[in-house]
């Protein structure tokens, strides 16, 4: 497999908090890796970085063999990103945002596209009503659309099935698979879902207080720590040394 993110060394200092400290991993073309951590953990400083909205103190950022941090528009529109937590503009229609960030993408066809992803996440029925009369799990829907509506190849996810009902979950992550089969496309997200990342993933990378302190599958994490559930090992980290 060929590796498309690397990070060496990645540090982010907010005055005197470090937030980062010298994360390293990479990103293997093709996987979905999930980025665990308790609060204040480092997680959202890290994605923040990697989709460029925080300049790193130090460190490295090489995405698709590209140096991300000097260079990132020239790969700005592999990518995508989604969170339930980022509005969208509420006063448009969900057809108007996604038209707004299909332009800003450069996608072509553009409502051919937006049909695409409308049937994909089942959004016909609320096309053309205004975010802002939404509930959460339809603004999570949306939202997920939109971060696909340029069929990134690097797909950031931040607790990408909240607010969903069991079943929509069940069906957003079958939809996931797909698009990463379909696509070849390489996943990391955050979540406090063990379970998920469970059913999901094929790596974990473990973070606490800035650093990163435990990668590996699932499975390979259950056994390091002889545990059942992720939760466990999630809990036995977030327990040791605290």
């Amino acid at each position: 497999m060929n590796s498309i993110l690397q990070t060496q060394f990645l540090t982010k200092r907010f005055s005197k908090v470090l937030a980062v400290d010298r994360l390293s991993f990479s990103l293997e073309k093709g996987t979905i890796t999930a980025l665990l951590g308790g609060n204040g953990a480092g997680k959202t400083t890290t994605l923040s970085m990697l989709l460029g909205l925080l300049r790193p103190t130090s460190g490295i950022i090489r995405l698709f063999d590209k140096d991300f941090i000097r260079d990132r528009f020239s790969v700005l529109h592999r990518m995508n990103f989604s969170s339930p937590y980022v509005d969208l503009p509420q006063r448009l229609t969900v057809r108007e945002n996604l038209m707004v960030y299909a332009k800003m993408y450069g996608v072509s066809r553009i409502q051919e596209r937006i049909q695409e992803v409308s049937d994909s996440f089942r959004l016909d029925s609320m096309l053309d009503r205004r975010l802002r009369k939404l509930s959460s799990g339809q603004k999570t829907r949306v939202s997920l659309a939109k971060s696909m509506i340029n069929k990134p190849e690097f797909l950031l996810l931040d607790e990408p099935t909240a607010s969903l009902d069991p079943e929509t979950t069940e069906w957003i992550r079958r939809l996931l698979l797909q698009y990463r089969k379909d696509r070849g496309a390489t996943i990391l997200f955050a979540s406090h879902d063990m379970r998920e990342v469970e059913l999901l993933c094929d790596f974990a990378l473990l973070m606490k207080k800035g650093k990163l302190i435990e990668k590996g599958t699932p499975h390979a994490l259950l056994e390091r720590y002889e545990r059942n559930t992720l939760e466990e090992v999630f809990l036995q980290v977030n327990k040791d040394d605290s």
